[in-house]
């Protein structure tokens, strides 16, 4: 699957799978996709639970390796790769935004947008300017002293979107954003990763029960058990 026959691919994957053992039982995450997504598509991921969204968003973060199959991602062998190089790449390449925020309660909005890049090394200076340019980019100039709970459920998707952001990722995944938003912030946050694609060139994949993103997508996957299903209307 391509949206654009004979463009480069960002993200390639030749029947990839992830079969989870559970005693004598195996429970199937994914099954035998096979894809070719090139860079600057927003794509959205449908299916219903349990159809393998989330294992292939694992997958393709770097979270996770597949059972068998080929995975490359921004030219790096995702299934071959040291834990070492993984964690680079989950640093360096990819932004994910999560349908429970994680941003660590201890932490201010504005250290929790710096930490990846803390971790990753870089100069706390340049660091600080960075996030609190990404913050007053996304309306939270003014909260960066705050702490997750003294935020609304729309600001803390906001800050978890600017801690994405903060290596400068060229592939953003993210699994159920509006899943704890309601639907006028929903609405917000899918804007806001719309306009992050277009403007940046960002890949980016939404994983997502909702139709919200459905307007913005270049490209729409939909998965049952486990595999895509062409040609067929998606499942929320």
């Amino acid at each position: 699957m391509s949206s654009t026959p004979g463009a480069e691919a960002l993200i390639s994957a030749q029947h990839l799978a992830r079969i989870y053992p559970m005693g004598t039982t195996r429970v199937i995450g994914i099954q035998d996709v096979t894809l070719e997504i090139p860079a600057g598509e927003l794509v959205v991921l449908k299916g219903n639970s349990g159809s393998g969204k989330s294992t292939l968003l694992g997958l393709l973060a770097g979270l996770d390796r597949s059972t068998r199959g080929t995975l490359r991602v921004a030219g790096q062998d995702l299934p071959n790769a040291s834990a070492r190089a993984l964690t680079r790449y989950r640093r360096e390449t990819v932004g994910m935004v999560f349908q429970t925020f994680n941003l660590l309660p201890t932490l201010t909005v504005l250290e929790n947008v710096c930490l990846p890049a803390w971790l990753a090394g870089k100069a706390p200076v340049e660091v600080r300017r960075k996030a609190l340019d990404h913050l007053n980019g996304l309306h939270l100039g003014d909260r960066g002293n705050h702490y997750p709970a003294q935020l609304s459920g729309g600001e803390m998707q906001r800050a978890a979107i600017a801690r994405a952001l903060i290596n400068d990722p060229i592939l953003i995944l993210a699994d159920e954003p509006t899943g704890n938003l309601d639907s006028r912030n929903g609405q917000r946050v899918m804007a806001l990763l719309s306009k992050l694609n277009r403007r940046s060139g960002r890949t980016v994949i939404i994983a997502t029960h909702s139709t919200l993103a459905d307007p913005y997508a270049s490209l729409q996957i939909c998965l049952r058990d486990g595999r895509i299903m062409d040609n067929v209307t998606c499942e929320a």
